[in-house]
């Protein structure tokens, strides 16, 4: 186990866009592991957090598709860090919609990573962190999973099953030392979008990973971004369906 005594704080999908942001919020005189895909390409994200303040920054090879290798990692991890202070999930794809829905291989390719996948992680998580009873983890659903629009069904239907799991997970984690916050952003304009027209009260990935950081720091369940999103979204739902079946992404 390494001797440093600080509890990492892992972002699993280390070189994203929000995830980046996050991680150099989080760096402070913390640990930080960075797990990604070709970790080895990792040397210009592990020079931002030194920079961002962080102690120490260690990279591990993350395949979110590569289920079996969810369980090993975590508790690689564990085992050479000692237990994992906040684990981030801040891997995920948007797909293409017109293909998803004449190609199901790619419509479930969408829903492995942004769900199935979640699940597995966040299961094999949970576990460590019930048993060394403390931990943190970060969720990033969408509003797009609130209430799923016709325009992105799939990638919509993906983020509102990971939504309901995560919300009960939070309620099996009460009282036992681990929380949980989903955050739930609107259309982020970055990388991911790249080439689609903005959607009303869009963030950045700044701006989304300034709100979590906040959230987290004090102690929240949720958070919306911009908050703005949540009394919307309640009125939202209350749309008749003809009206809501022609809202566009």
């Amino acid at each position: 186990m390494d001797d440093t005594g600080a509890a990492p704080v892992v972002i699993f999908g280390g070189r994203s866009e929000i995830g980046s942001e996050l991680a150099r919020r989080l760096a402070p005189g913390a640990t930080m592991i960075l797990a990604a895909r070709q970790a080895d390409r990792l040397g210009e994200h592990v020079a931002a957090l030194y920079q961002a303040g962080a102690t120490d920054v260690h990279t591990r090879e993350f395949d979110a598709d590569d289920l079996a290798s969810h369980g090993p990692l975590v508790a690689s991890i564990t085992k050479d860090h000692g237990p994992i202070r906040t684990a981030v999930l801040a891997f995920g794809i948007l797909g293409d919609q017109a293909r998803a829905e004449t190609d199901a291989e790619h419509a479930i390719a969408v829903v492995h990573t942004d769900y199935v996948a979640q699940v597995s992680l966040l299961t094999h998580l949970a576990a460590a962190m019930r048993k060394a009873n403390t931990g943190t983890l970060v969720v990033f659903s969408s509003v797009a999973g609130v209430r799923v629009r016709r325009a992105n069904y799939v990638y919509g239907s993906a983020k509102a099953g990971l939504d309901g799991f995560a919300s009960g997970l939070a309620d099996a984690l009460h009282g036992t030392g681990v929380r949980l916050l989903i955050a739930r952003p609107g259309f982020v304009i970055g990388r991911m979008t790249a080439g689609t027209t903005p959607a009303p009260l869009s963030s950045t990935p700044d701006q989304v990973a300034n709100a979590t950081a906040r959230a987290l720091a004090k102690g929240r369940r949720t958070v919306w971004i911009p908050w703005m999103l949540q009394p919307l979204f309640f009125t939202l739902k209350l749309l008749p369906q003809f009206v809501w079946r022609r809202m566009p992404r």
